[in-house]
Parts: C-alpha cells; structure tokens; sequence
C-alpha cells in the first residue's frame, strides 16, 4: 500500500523538505537587486541607455523595469534548476545579502555620477 503522507504529516515526522523552490525565489531577489544596481551604474556612464516608459517619472521607470525582467528570468532558470534540491539555506543567504548589498552600492549617486 502507498503512503499518502501530507506535507503537515513529513514535517511532523521530521522529514526534510526540499528548500530548493524556496532558494530559488530569494536568490533570484538579489540578483534582481544586483542587476538593477549595475543597470543604474551603466546608465549613468552612459555605457547602455534605457528609455523612461513613464515620462513624468523619469528614468527610473525604465531602469526598474528592466530590474524586474532580470529577476523574473532569474527565477524563473533557478526554479526549474533547484525546485526539489535540499539546498544550503546559510550559503543561500549568504549570496542573497552580498547580491542586495553590492546592487544598493552600484545604485548610489557616489558611484552612479
């Protein structure tokens, strides 16, 4: 007979659930964060340009557009990779925070001209 155990029941037994999906979503936010940094810091050295889709808004709204795209296609490859791996969360959150960290840098106006 198979088991037919719930995901409340594999906690409860001390099963390990795959973090992998879970990891994916956080890493994939500091690259998003990391991307929209060095998009700033291209843009102001006038190395790429991205266009206002909001004009009273300015810039910005390009810019964070495109951040959100980076994040999206990150998710989305980093899902399909890690979905049921039983990755390190310390090492993940590791990354996370050094990619947000390194992205809130690029984007200061110190750096961005």
């Amino acid at each position: 007979m198979a088991s037919t155990m719930s995901d409340a029941d594999t906690r409860e037994a001390g099963v390990a659930q795959p973090v992998g999906a879970a990891m994916a979503a956080y890493v994939a936010a500091g690259i998003g964060a990391f991307a929209l940094g060095l998009i700033v810091i291209l843009n102001a050295f006038g190395l790429i340009t991205v266009p206002a889709l909001y004009s009273p808004a300015g810039g910005v709204t390009g810019r964070t557009a495109f951040g959100v795209v980076v994040w999206l296609i990150a998710w989305a490859i980093l899902h399909a990779r890690w979905k049921n791996s039983d990755l390190d969360v310390g090492r993940m959150h590791r990354i996370t925070i050094a990619l947000v960290v390194a992205g809130v840098v690029l984007s200061l106006p110190i750096f961005a001209g």
